[in-house]
């Protein structure tokens, strides 16, 4: 077991043991509802996922990006579903950039606002007077279910920035259409947000990426980078779950062919053998990253291109070593793993399902390489 988390920084050791075992016994209940029930959501609060990243003058916790990665991490362990949804607390990196009398209507509200989005794909909006009158079908709503504020992607009349607008509204100004039927992943509530005709005021909206209106350490920390991370560590939590059940089912299970036990053929061995390389090494230059952008933060200075060049493609390796690793534990496990109700079944189409996702695709090493021989990356990569 590589996975090191401080629970007393989660409502105590007990309680987070507990959250954790309950997530872990209902994977099928949330696949099956196609999102994370309330009352799981309820207990993310009461642990502090979503006041985690908020800064301590609103009622937050103010930790910092490993802690919050670990977090996430350990819950995807458990279910990747509910750390891909846990993982948005980390919203807060995004809120910060709607105007600061914004922040701090919705923080005064609670530190434990649920905050869900679909950017994608962005919209054209009126402008009428005061701000926008909204109206769209966006696509993967992530979270969405739970969520007690959500925004969606708009391209205002004769606005011309190049990285997308998010208009924020109550929750119960939109239409959450449950059309997410995807290979994994199912339990994220990833679904269709609808709007029509909804007001939203401009001091309601905020560019994703743009400079934060809140001064914290965290809010120096590389706000797109923070979210491919909290993503990829999902699957991060979910290669550690894979090889630790290869490994503990090894040794009561016997073969029907009458063939070694699983944990004594050759293969197998070689195998998980590359596998736990991949996950350890993996996520040694993760977290490696992580923790020297957060110290160069401390310290009193931004990250550099550097820094945060390497924050990306260790997320993105991540993701990919970690996919790899889970379906080599899919492999070897032979025909019990391909049975719905077991755990690698369903680990193996999620991991599938997160290498999709834009923040971890090929462009990111496109990106990277690019830099390192000295050219820029694409728009939206720093």
């Amino acid at each position: 077991m590589t996975m090191t988390i401080d629970k007393s920084l989660w409502g105590g050791t007990e309680a987070f043991d507990h959250l954790l075992l309950d997530i872990r016994n209902r994977r099928q209940e949330f696949e099956s509802q196609r999102y994370i029930s309330q009352d799981i959501i309820e207990r993310f609060k009461e642990i502090g996922v979503y006041r985690a990243m908020v800064p301590r003058i609103y009622g937050g916790d103010e930790k910092s990006p490993r802690q919050f990665l670990e977090m996430v991490e350990a819950v995807a362990a458990a279910d990747g579903s509910a750390g891909w949804v846990a993982s948005f607390g980390m919203s807060p990196a995004y809120l910060a950039a709607l105007p600061e009398a914004t922040v701090t209507r919705i923080w005064r509200e609670s530190p434990d606002i649920v905050f869900a989005g679909g950017i994608f794909p962005p919209q054209k909006v009126k402008r009428v007077d005061g701000g926008f009158k909204v109206t769209g079908r966006w696509k993967f709503g992530s979270g969405s279910p739970g969520a007690d504020y959500i925004g969606v992607g708009i391209i205002p009349e004769g606005d011309e920035q190049p990285l997308p607008r998010m208009a924020v509204m109550p929750k119960d100004k939109v239409t959450i259409d449950p059309v997410w039927d995807m290979v994994g992943m199912q339990g994220t509530g990833s679904h269709d947000l609808v709007v029509e005709e909804v007001f939203v005021p401009e001091d309601w909206t905020f560019i994703r990426g743009a400079k934060p209106n809140v001064d914290t350490p965290f809010f120096k920390f590389p706000s797109l980078s923070f979210a491919a991370q909290v993503l990829s560590v999902t699957s991060l939590g979910m290669a550690r779950e894979a090889l630790d059940e290869v490994q503990q089912s090894a040794a009561g299970r016997q073969s029907v062919t009458g063939a070694p036990n699983l944990g004594e053929r050759e293969y197998v061995q070689i195998e998980i053998a590359k596998a736990e390389a991949k996950v350890r090494a993996s996520r040694a230059f993760f977290y490696e990253s992580v923790d020297a952008a957060w110290e160069q933060i401390i310290q009193g200075s931004a990250p550099s291109r550097e820094q945060t060049n390497l924050l990306r493609l260790s997320t993105t390796h991540l993701t990919q070593a970690c996919s790899e690793a889970v379906q080599a534990c899919y492999q070897v496990s032979g025909m019990t793993s391909a049975e719905n109700a077991n755990p690698l079944s369903q680990i193996s189409r999620n991991t599938m399902l997160c290498t999709q996702h834009a923040f971890m695709g090929a462009v990111t090493l496109k990106n990277a390489g690019a830099m390192f021989f000295g050219h820029d990356p694409l728009p939206g990569y720093l």
